[in-house]
Protein backbone atom coordinates (compact mmCIF):
# COMPACT_ATOMS: atom_id res chain seq x y z
CA UNK A 1 0.00 0.00 0.00
CA UNK A 2 1.81 3.26 -1.32
CA UNK A 3 0.73 6.88 -0.46
CA UNK A 4 -1.52 9.03 -2.18
CA UNK A 5 1.06 11.24 -4.47
CA UNK A 6 3.08 7.65 -5.11
CA UNK A 7 0.04 5.98 -6.39
CA UNK A 8 -0.51 9.27 -8.91
CA UNK A 9 3.18 9.60 -9.56
CA UNK A 10 2.25 5.98 -11.01
CA UNK A 11 -1.28 6.23 -12.27
CA UNK A 12 -1.57 9.60 -13.87
CA UNK A 13 -4.05 11.03 -15.81
CA UNK A 14 -4.37 9.71 -19.91
CA UNK A 15 -2.41 11.86 -22.19
CA UNK A 16 -3.89 12.79 -25.26
CA UNK A 17 -1.36 15.19 -26.51
CA UNK A 18 1.23 14.28 -29.07
CA UNK A 19 4.57 15.58 -30.94
CA UNK A 20 6.97 18.59 -28.30
CA UNK A 21 3.82 19.22 -25.84
CA UNK A 22 3.88 14.94 -25.17
CA UNK A 23 7.81 14.97 -24.38
CA UNK A 24 7.55 18.08 -22.77
CA UNK A 25 5.48 16.23 -19.88
CA UNK A 26 7.67 12.87 -20.01
CA UNK A 27 10.72 14.77 -19.32
CA UNK A 28 8.94 17.11 -16.44
CA UNK A 29 7.40 13.98 -15.17
CA UNK A 30 10.60 12.20 -15.13
CA UNK A 31 12.03 15.06 -13.19
CA UNK A 32 9.58 14.76 -10.95
CA UNK A 33 9.78 11.05 -10.17
CA UNK A 34 13.71 11.38 -9.91
CA UNK A 35 13.31 14.10 -7.40
CA UNK A 36 10.86 11.81 -5.70
CA UNK A 37 12.83 9.11 -5.53
CA UNK A 38 16.11 11.03 -4.26
CA UNK A 39 13.81 12.26 -1.56
CA UNK A 40 16.09 10.64 1.08
CA UNK A 41 19.59 11.54 -0.23
CA UNK A 42 18.39 14.40 -1.48
CA UNK A 43 17.11 16.00 2.44
CA UNK A 44 20.03 14.35 4.14
CA UNK A 45 22.84 15.69 1.34
CA UNK A 46 21.28 19.30 2.13
CA UNK A 47 21.35 19.43 5.75
CA UNK A 48 24.84 17.78 5.27
CA UNK A 49 25.71 20.99 3.64
CA UNK A 50 23.77 23.43 5.44
CA UNK A 51 24.46 22.21 8.83
CA UNK A 52 27.49 24.68 10.38
CA UNK A 53 30.87 22.60 10.92
CA UNK A 54 30.50 23.95 14.42
CA UNK A 55 26.89 22.16 14.98
CA UNK A 56 23.93 23.72 16.29
CA UNK A 57 23.79 24.83 20.18
CA UNK A 58 26.50 22.80 21.06
CA UNK A 59 25.55 19.36 19.51
CA UNK A 60 28.37 18.81 16.90
CA UNK A 61 27.77 18.49 13.33
CA UNK A 62 27.74 14.27 12.83
CA UNK A 63 25.59 13.75 15.79
CA UNK A 64 22.68 16.10 14.18
CA UNK A 65 23.57 14.67 10.75
CA UNK A 66 22.43 10.66 12.42
CA UNK A 67 19.27 12.46 14.14
CA UNK A 68 18.58 14.12 10.71
CA UNK A 69 18.98 10.81 9.09
CA UNK A 70 17.09 9.11 11.69
CA UNK A 71 14.17 11.30 11.77
CA UNK A 72 13.90 11.08 7.73
CA UNK A 73 14.10 7.14 7.68
CA UNK A 74 11.41 7.08 10.68
CA UNK A 75 9.27 9.47 8.29
CA UNK A 76 9.23 7.23 4.95
CA UNK A 77 8.24 4.62 7.21
CA UNK A 78 4.87 5.80 8.58
CA UNK A 79 4.40 7.86 6.19
CA UNK A 80 4.39 4.64 3.63
CA UNK A 81 6.84 6.16 1.50
CA UNK A 82 9.31 3.29 2.24
CA UNK A 83 7.98 -0.12 2.68
CA UNK A 84 9.55 -2.43 5.52
CA UNK A 85 11.03 -4.76 3.57
CA UNK A 86 12.23 -1.70 1.57
CA UNK A 87 13.93 -0.64 5.06
CA UNK A 88 15.56 -4.00 5.67
CA UNK A 89 17.39 -3.87 2.33
CA UNK A 90 18.77 -0.38 3.40
CA UNK A 91 19.70 -1.30 6.58
CA UNK A 92 21.86 -4.00 5.01
CA UNK A 93 23.50 -1.01 2.63
CA UNK A 94 24.00 1.06 5.85
CA UNK A 95 26.02 -1.98 7.41
CA UNK A 96 27.84 -2.79 4.77
CA UNK A 97 29.11 1.06 4.10
CA UNK A 98 29.90 1.54 7.74
CA UNK A 99 31.86 -1.83 7.56
CA UNK A 100 33.44 -0.13 4.54
CA UNK A 101 34.07 3.61 6.00
CA UNK A 102 35.57 1.87 9.79
CA UNK A 103 38.22 0.03 7.48
CA UNK A 104 39.21 2.68 5.08
CA UNK A 105 39.04 5.29 7.68
CA UNK A 106 41.76 3.19 10.15
CA UNK A 107 45.20 4.11 11.64
CA UNK A 108 46.60 1.73 8.73
CA UNK A 109 44.92 2.53 5.86
CA UNK A 110 43.76 5.91 6.01
CA UNK A 111 41.95 6.62 2.91
CA UNK A 112 40.01 9.49 4.50
CA UNK A 113 39.04 10.26 7.22
CA UNK A 114 36.54 12.60 9.55
CA UNK A 115 38.26 15.57 11.35
CA UNK A 116 35.28 17.24 13.78
CA UNK A 117 34.18 15.47 16.98
CA UNK A 118 30.98 13.75 17.90
CA UNK A 119 29.65 11.68 20.46
CA UNK A 120 27.99 9.61 17.49
CA UNK A 121 31.86 8.15 16.51
CA UNK A 122 32.21 4.69 16.34
CA UNK A 123 36.12 3.78 15.55
CA UNK A 124 36.54 7.08 14.27
CA UNK A 125 33.86 6.88 12.18
CA UNK A 126 30.43 9.15 12.89
CA UNK A 127 27.47 6.79 12.60
CA UNK A 128 25.96 8.61 9.69
CA UNK A 129 28.26 7.94 7.17
CA UNK A 130 26.31 4.68 6.82
CA UNK A 131 23.50 6.82 5.60
CA UNK A 132 24.46 8.17 2.88
CA UNK A 133 25.16 4.55 1.41
CA UNK A 134 21.56 3.54 2.61
CA UNK A 135 20.73 7.11 0.77
CA UNK A 136 22.18 5.15 -2.73
CA UNK A 137 20.06 2.21 -1.90
CA UNK A 138 17.35 3.75 -1.33
CA UNK A 139 17.41 5.78 -4.59
CA UNK A 140 17.35 2.52 -6.41
CA UNK A 141 14.61 1.22 -4.32
CA UNK A 142 12.34 3.65 -5.34
CA UNK A 143 13.35 4.14 -8.92
CA UNK A 144 11.77 0.02 -9.12
CA UNK A 145 8.59 1.18 -7.77
CA UNK A 146 7.95 4.82 -9.47
CA UNK A 147 9.66 4.37 -12.71
CA UNK A 148 8.43 0.89 -13.37
CA UNK A 149 11.73 -0.36 -13.98
CA UNK A 150 11.87 -3.69 -16.07
CA UNK A 151 15.10 -5.44 -16.83
CA UNK A 152 15.92 -7.26 -19.61
CA UNK A 153 18.73 -9.49 -20.38
CA UNK A 154 19.94 -9.61 -16.78
CA UNK A 155 22.94 -12.09 -16.41
CA UNK A 156 22.14 -14.95 -13.97
CA UNK A 157 21.68 -14.09 -10.46
CA UNK A 158 24.57 -16.36 -8.90
CA UNK A 159 27.37 -14.12 -11.82
CA UNK A 160 25.36 -10.96 -10.56
CA UNK A 161 25.99 -11.97 -6.92
CA UNK A 162 29.38 -13.36 -7.16
CA UNK A 163 30.55 -10.03 -9.21
CA UNK A 164 29.42 -8.02 -6.66
CA UNK A 165 31.29 -9.87 -3.68
CA UNK A 166 34.48 -9.86 -5.14
CA UNK A 167 33.87 -5.70 -6.23
CA UNK A 168 33.01 -5.66 -2.54
CA UNK A 169 35.99 -7.56 -1.20
CA UNK A 170 38.32 -5.98 -3.44
CA UNK A 171 37.88 -2.60 -1.30
CA UNK A 172 39.50 -4.47 1.22
CA UNK A 173 41.91 -6.24 -0.46
CA UNK A 174 43.53 -3.97 -2.54
CA UNK A 175 45.66 -2.39 0.34
CA UNK A 176 47.46 -5.70 0.03
CA UNK A 177 47.11 -7.64 -2.72
CA UNK A 178 46.46 -5.37 -5.65
CA UNK A 179 43.98 -3.31 -7.59
CA UNK A 180 41.88 -5.32 -9.36
CA UNK A 181 38.80 -3.02 -9.78
CA UNK A 182 39.47 -2.83 -13.60
CA UNK A 183 39.57 -6.52 -13.79
CA UNK A 184 36.36 -6.46 -12.55
CA UNK A 185 34.54 -3.43 -14.37
CA UNK A 186 35.73 -6.14 -17.77
CA UNK A 187 33.90 -8.80 -16.24
CA UNK A 188 31.50 -6.55 -15.48
CA UNK A 189 31.10 -5.15 -19.03
CA UNK A 190 30.67 -8.59 -19.88
CA UNK A 191 28.17 -9.85 -17.97
CA UNK A 192 25.85 -6.57 -18.46
CA UNK A 193 26.62 -5.78 -21.91
CA UNK A 194 23.85 -7.16 -23.36
CA UNK A 195 21.47 -5.75 -20.52
CA UNK A 196 18.44 -3.08 -20.63
CA UNK A 197 16.49 -1.04 -18.05
CA UNK A 198 12.90 -0.64 -19.27
CA UNK A 199 11.59 2.67 -17.47
CA UNK A 200 8.61 5.01 -17.65
CA UNK A 201 8.26 8.13 -16.99
CA UNK A 202 4.84 9.05 -17.80
CA UNK A 203 2.63 5.88 -20.03
CA UNK A 204 5.49 5.32 -22.38
CA UNK A 205 8.51 3.03 -21.97
CA UNK A 206 11.70 3.69 -22.28
CA UNK A 207 15.14 1.92 -23.04
CA UNK A 208 18.63 2.30 -21.22
CA UNK A 209 21.10 -0.09 -21.38
CA UNK A 210 21.85 -0.99 -17.70
CA UNK A 211 25.19 0.05 -17.98
CA UNK A 212 25.04 3.42 -19.10
CA UNK A 213 22.17 3.93 -15.89
CA UNK A 214 25.61 2.06 -13.62
CA UNK A 215 27.66 5.43 -15.32
CA UNK A 216 25.06 7.78 -14.53
CA UNK A 217 24.02 7.18 -11.31
CA UNK A 218 27.92 6.81 -10.27
CA UNK A 219 28.78 10.08 -11.30
CA UNK A 220 26.07 12.11 -9.31
CA UNK A 221 27.05 10.46 -6.35
CA UNK A 222 31.00 12.01 -7.40
CA UNK A 223 29.65 15.26 -7.88
CA UNK A 224 28.06 14.87 -4.09
CA UNK A 225 31.17 13.54 -2.61
CA UNK A 226 32.99 16.41 -4.12
CA UNK A 227 30.67 18.72 -2.21
CA UNK A 228 31.13 16.57 0.81
CA UNK A 229 34.55 17.36 1.06
CA UNK A 230 34.28 21.16 -0.19
CA UNK A 231 32.22 21.62 2.85
CA UNK A 232 34.73 19.64 4.98
CA UNK A 233 32.34 16.62 6.28
CA UNK A 234 35.21 14.19 5.49
CA UNK A 235 38.53 15.17 3.89
CA UNK A 236 41.16 12.99 1.79
CA UNK A 237 44.64 12.76 2.46
CA UNK A 238 45.13 15.35 -0.31
CA UNK A 239 42.45 17.83 0.74
CA UNK A 240 44.28 18.40 4.22
CA UNK A 241 45.71 21.47 2.97
CA UNK A 242 43.40 22.84 0.80
CA UNK A 243 40.60 21.76 -1.39
CA UNK A 244 40.87 19.47 -3.98
CA UNK A 245 38.59 17.79 -6.41
CA UNK A 246 37.59 14.41 -5.87
CA UNK A 247 39.77 11.75 -8.04
CA UNK A 248 37.61 11.35 -10.85
CA UNK A 249 38.40 7.54 -10.50
CA UNK A 250 36.23 7.71 -7.40
CA UNK A 251 33.14 8.09 -10.36
CA UNK A 252 34.19 4.30 -11.82
CA UNK A 253 33.95 3.35 -8.37
CA UNK A 254 31.12 4.58 -7.31
CA UNK A 255 29.22 3.42 -10.65
CA UNK A 256 30.69 -0.35 -9.57
CA UNK A 257 29.22 0.31 -6.15
CA UNK A 258 25.64 1.33 -7.66
CA UNK A 259 25.89 -1.87 -9.73
CA UNK A 260 26.48 -4.34 -6.22
CA UNK A 261 23.65 -1.88 -4.49
CA UNK A 262 21.39 -3.00 -7.26
CA UNK A 263 22.28 -6.69 -7.32
CA UNK A 264 21.10 -6.32 -3.63
CA UNK A 265 17.97 -5.19 -4.52
CA UNK A 266 17.10 -7.79 -6.93
CA UNK A 267 16.36 -9.92 -4.23
CA UNK A 268 13.76 -7.80 -2.90
CA UNK A 269 10.37 -9.69 -3.77
CA UNK A 270 8.28 -7.09 -5.91
CA UNK A 271 11.85 -6.90 -7.80
CA UNK A 272 11.90 -10.42 -8.59
CA UNK A 273 9.74 -10.69 -10.97
CA UNK A 274 10.74 -7.37 -13.16
CA UNK A 275 13.85 -8.89 -13.92
CA UNK A 276 14.62 -11.27 -17.18
CA UNK A 277 17.79 -13.47 -16.93
CA UNK A 278 19.71 -13.51 -20.01
CA UNK A 279 19.37 -17.23 -21.58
Amino acid sequence: MHNRFDNFLMHPPALRVQGPRRWGIEFLWFGIKEARACLFAGVFFIAMFCIPRAGILGVARYDILLIIALSIQLVMVVSRLESWDELKAITLFHVLGFALELFKTSSAIGSWHYPEAGWSKLGGVPLFSGFMYAAVGSYIIQCWRLMDLKIRHHPPILYAVLLSIALYANFFTHHYIGDYRWYIACVALGLYGRSVVVFTPYDRPFRMPLLVAFLLIGFFIWLAENLGTFFGVWRYPNQLGAWATVHVGKWGAWSLLVMMTFTITLFLKDIKKRVHIAA
